[in-house]
């Protein structure tokens, strides 16, 4: 029996099949201001953060968030892991501990068998475990396409709570991730890719960002966010919008995963990082071809993006390489200038 690929079912992969930045704008457009009807929602939308927070009147809040897509590689298992691992990078992302999760799974029940499924949900519950949290429920529909993700419920001490809006100008950037997993994946689902080529991208996915708890002890740790479908630029330029700041980015310091310039000469570019430059562009400064498909690169489950006051590198650099993530700074943080970003 031919063994099932999950890409060749659904038109989009992973978070590259997110809404674009430009149309997520219109749709969440509202004049209803939450915070004011709601002033325990300490974390709202409204900073196009990672995940919710509400203050439980202890110290603590909650956290709440959703993330899911369609695959975004062939085996089920690795699907399922990857989408789950990707959906409770939120909770890491603002400095939470993850306290539980329920699915949420969209099937095509007359394409593809109910076994498929089950191996897809078996991959999100293994993520949970590794996080130590529960896989407690969920909801499933019959859908054209496969879909599966999480949502996560977590915990934070209200004075370790990062949020992607705090950022000040003279701060080191850092990424925990390399780039790249959206050239990687595109290639594969193109047939292009080399044999071998997608396992370190799978185990980049299948990596959870547990970091992002520890680091948010920190108190020079100002901002933190997950690079995923929005590219490197996206969500840095939303990091700068919402803090009233620039950044410059040595591109020759961003890590990248091994072959990504090889596939990219290959035009393995997602529809989805096209999507971003279309978006922002027009808020970085000029950018090569090269560094424009690179920075824009639609990220599944990518790594966190830190930025830390320079009185506080040597700490993280400590936290960091104790985990086993051996970091350089990709960039600065600076007064606003005329663009969001300069890349160098």
């Amino acid at each position: 029996m031919e063994k099932i690929k999950l890409t060749e079912y659904s038109h989009g992969a992973g978070c590259g099949c997110k809404i674009s930045p430009a149309v997520l704008e219109t749709i969440l457009k509202t004049t209803q201001e939450t915070s004011k009807i709601y002033p325990k929602l300490l974390v709202g939308n409204s900073s196009k953060d990672d995940a919710a927070a509400f203050d439980l009147g202890n110290g603590t809040s909650v956290l709440s968030t959703t993330d899911f897509f369609m695959p975004i590689v062939d085996d089920p298992f690795t699907f399922g892991k990857i989408a789950a691992t990707n959906a409770i990078s939120d909770i890491y992302a603002m400095g939470g501990k993850p306290l539980m999760a329920i699915s949420i799974l969209g099937w095509p029940v007359n394409v593809l068998a109910p076994e498929i499924a089950r191996e897809v949900i078996e991959g999100g519950r293994t993520a949970c475990s590794e996080a130590g949290i529960p896989l407690a429920g969920g909801h499933s529909i019959d859908s054209p396409e496969p879909i599966f993700g999480l949502a996560v419920t977590g915990i934070v001490d209200n004075k370790r709570l990062k949020q992607n809006n705090k950022a000040v100008p003279d701060c080191e950037i850092f990424l925990t991730k390399p780039l790249g997993i959206g050239i990687i994946t595109t290639a594969q689902k193109r047939k292009k890719i080399e044999p071998g080529h997608i396992d370190v991208a799978i185990d980049a996915m299948s990596t959870l960002n547990k970091i992002g708890n520890d680091l948010s002890a920190l108190e020079s740790v100002v901002a933190l966010t997950d690079v995923t479908g929005f590219g490197l630029l996206g969500h840095l330029g939303e990091v700068c919008e919402g803090s009233g700041i620039s950044a410059i980015i040595q591109y020759d310091k961003v890590p990248l995963l091994p072959n990504t310039k090889k596939y990219l000469e290959m035009d393995c570019i997602s529809g989805g990082t096209k999507n971003n430059f279309k978006s922002y562009g027009h808020t970085i400064e000029e950018m090569t071809e090269e560094q424009t498909y690179i920075l824009c690169d639609a990220q599944t489950s990518g790594g966190l993006l830190v930025i830390v006051k320079k009185e506080g590198v040597s700490e993280l650099l400590e936290i960091t390489s104790a985990a086993g993530l051996q970091l350089q700074s990709i960039g600065q943080t600076c007064e606003r200038f005329e663009k969001l970003i300069r890349i160098i």
